[in-house]
């Protein structure tokens, strides 16, 4: 049985692996090489500048908002769309009335409940994006019109177009984009939980916030924890809702700007795209350090049920 076993897994390995090398591996080494050159993108000719691009991300007032605007989106949304989708999760699933024969229960009509939340992840983003666009609008947008409605015409923000205001439209766009997709998912692992767990809980005296804590989280931990590096990743991209939303775009004053967009005005703007895959490399390290701060962090005990 062991006489070829390495032959043996190399032959079905060395295939995946070269296209995995050629396709993914080598891209990523050639964006390090011309974060060293002065490439234009348009032309073939190049010259090696050394660190020279490093030095001006270091100096780069614009690089250093777009990742002060990028660690914002990080640490909230994040927190925000995976406790409202646990929460709507938890509800849809436990939070029902007692029901004869069954401790606990979800809501009536969950099914309905769950495939209206998604649905805002069937719409590609492009549409979200430009129906909030029109939503925001200062002078014939939903919301102030709404105020409006409400005799709080004094009030009608300006919302996409003021610089304190634009990075928050932005990100309750994503949250209300993604939180369905992480209501679906949560409800699929909730209901592998076993009621016993629940029933025994609830028989010594826990409430539905104890069981919540001290069964749910724990046994959910694993998928949580993907769903946080995910919606981080997602976070630190947000190029599509900046591009299509906001002034500028990126504006306005800088006030949306990230990195991902950051990048692709200085590549397909100003012809500079030796600097913009320094500033992809940066972003690939902004990158690695979430998802390993997050696994590292988050790492326990596994549970099993």
């Amino acid at each position: 049985m062991q006489h070829g076993k390495y032959r043996f897994i190399a032959g079905f390995l060395a295939l995946p692996l070269a296209i995995y090398g050629i396709f993914v591996i080598s891209p990523f080494v050639q964006a390090i090489y011309y974060s060293f050159t002065d490439w234009t993108g348009l032309s073939p000719d190049f010259r090696v500048t050394g660190t020279d691009n490093y030095r001006r991300l270091w100096n780069d007032d614009v690089f250093w908002t777009s990742v002060g605007h990028n660690v914002l989106l990080l640490l909230v949304l994040p927190l925000v769309t995976i406790g409202l989708g646990l929460f709507f999760a938890f509800m849809l699933n436990v939070g029902g009335r007692r029901r004869k024969n069954a401790a606990v229960a979800g809501v009536r009509g969950s099914g309905i409940y769950k495939v209206v939340y998604f649905f805002p992840q069937v719409l590609s983003i492009a549409i979200v994006a430009l129906l909030f666009q029109f939503a925001y609008n200062p002078n014939s947008g939903a919301l102030n019109s709404f105020l409006s409605a409400v005799g709080l015409d004094s009030v009608r923000p300006e919302w996409l177009g003021d610089p304190d205001l634009a990075l928050w439209c932005v990100m309750a766009v994503m949250v209300w984009s993604n939180v369905g997709f992480y209501v679906v998912l949560f409800s699929a692992g909730m209901s592998s939980i076993p009621r016993d767990f629940y029933e025994a809980a609830l028989l010594d005296g826990a409430n539905r916030l104890q069981t919540f804590f001290r069964i749910t989280l724990p046994l959910l931990w694993d998928t949580v924890q993907t769903g946080w590096v995910y919606m981080g990743i997602m976070a630190l991209d947000s190029f599509a809702v900046v591009q299509i939303m906001t002034i500028g775009p990126g504006g306005p004053d800088y006030s949306t700007e990230v990195l991902s967009f950051y990048l692709y005005t200085k590549a397909f703007r100003d012809g500079q795209a030796g600097y913009a895959t320094t500033l992809g490399v940066a972003l690939l390290i902004v990158t690695l350090l979430f998802a390993g701060i997050v696994m590292k962090l988050g790492r326990r005990e596994r549970l099993e049920y």
